[in-house]
């Protein structure tokens, strides 16, 4: 019997993914362009991955019919409704721009487009870290901070698909202002460019949020103490998510996560000390099981993990 496959389209800040993935979570092969430059129009980028998933068809001898879908992973805010990114801050050339109804002008087969954070949360369960879990919260620590929920055994992803942007709850509003007008969100003070502002802030000088914690752990006290507060901080957001939804597990995932231990420790000790009830207090906190390939395989996930 023929295998099942699913184009997986994983759109991002800087670059495309494209990926033919087969129903055992293989990823047969994949492609990449640039997203960028903004002079061009999100419709001339999507009709280059039109040709570039069609030549991934050819040259694997795949024929579209044989297709069961494509799956989309976007930045959010988008609607999943209407198919649009409504306003991706990373992608303001492409506020309003109906991907989906491109994508399925050019095949006759079914279009599923959803919040990257949420594709990579099925990838979780599909084939990473929550293969055995009904109840658990993907969190993803990169650039922004974001969340996926899954629940009862599916997705929650609310009324449009932007549910669990854990990176916009206010988690200590000292911290100042912060991207989205707020005070103190959990992205401002635990992201990768939140670690690296504070840091500048600190040291006067430009730093990367792998440079913080490599310092950090050379003994600059300055910067440990800073890393230990965002160790913390994340703790805090996970101490929300489990207070508010009782998963069974947190996944952790995304470049800040790489520090690996002392960040996992730091996290637990706060989710010991201060989750409502004795269940949460012991809740499972690991590592994702999927890196640089979680996009691709999630956006493949919204159609072959139906």
């Amino acid at each position: 019997m023929m295998k099942k496959h699913a184009i997986g389209i994983d759109i991002g800040g800087t670059k495309i993914a494209i990926g033919l993935i087969d129903e055992t979570g293989t990823i047969v092969a994949q492609s990449v362009i640039k997203t960028m430059p903004k002079d061009v129009t999100p419709e001339t980028k999507i009709a280059e991955v039109v040709i570039e998933v069609k030549q991934l068809l050819t040259k694997n001898n795949v024929e579209e019919k044989q297709l069961t879908g494509i799956g989309i992973g976007a930045p959010g805010p988008l609607n999943t409704k209407e198919g649009t990114l409504t306003e991706p801050p990373n992608l303001r050339t492409w506020w309003g721009a109906p991907v989906r109804k491109w994508i399925e002008e050019a095949f006759n087969c079914p279009v599923v487009i959803e919040n990257d954070a949420n594709a990579a949360t099925l990838a979780e369960k599909w084939l990473g870290a929550a293969k055995e879990c009904e109840h658990f919260v993907f969190m993803t620590i990169s650039t922004g901070v974001g969340a996926g929920i899954y629940s009862h055994g599916r997705l929650l992803t609310g009324a449009y698909g932007n549910a669990g942007e854990i990176g916009h709850v206010v988690i200590d509003p000292a911290y100042g202002t912060s991207a989205c007008g707020q005070k103190g969100t959990l992205e401002w003070i635990a992201s990768g460019t939140g670690i690296a502002r504070q840091a500048q802030a600190l040291t006067g000088k430009s730093m990367t949020a792998e440079e913080v914690f490599k310092e950090s752990n050379n003994g600059n006290e300055e910067l440990k103490e800073l890393v230990n507060t965002v160790y913390e901080k994340i703790g805090v957001g996970c101490v929300t998510l489990i207070n508010l939804l009782e998963p069974e597990k947190i996944i952790l995932g995304g470049g800040v996560t790489k520090v690996g231990e002392p960040l996992f420790a730091g996290v637990k000790a706060y989710v010991e000390k201060y989750a409502i009830s004795s269940a949460g207090r012991k809740i499972e906190i690991v590592p994702a099981g999927l890196n640089q390939d979680a996009g691709l395989l999630g956006a493949a996930a919204l159609i072959l993990q139906k």
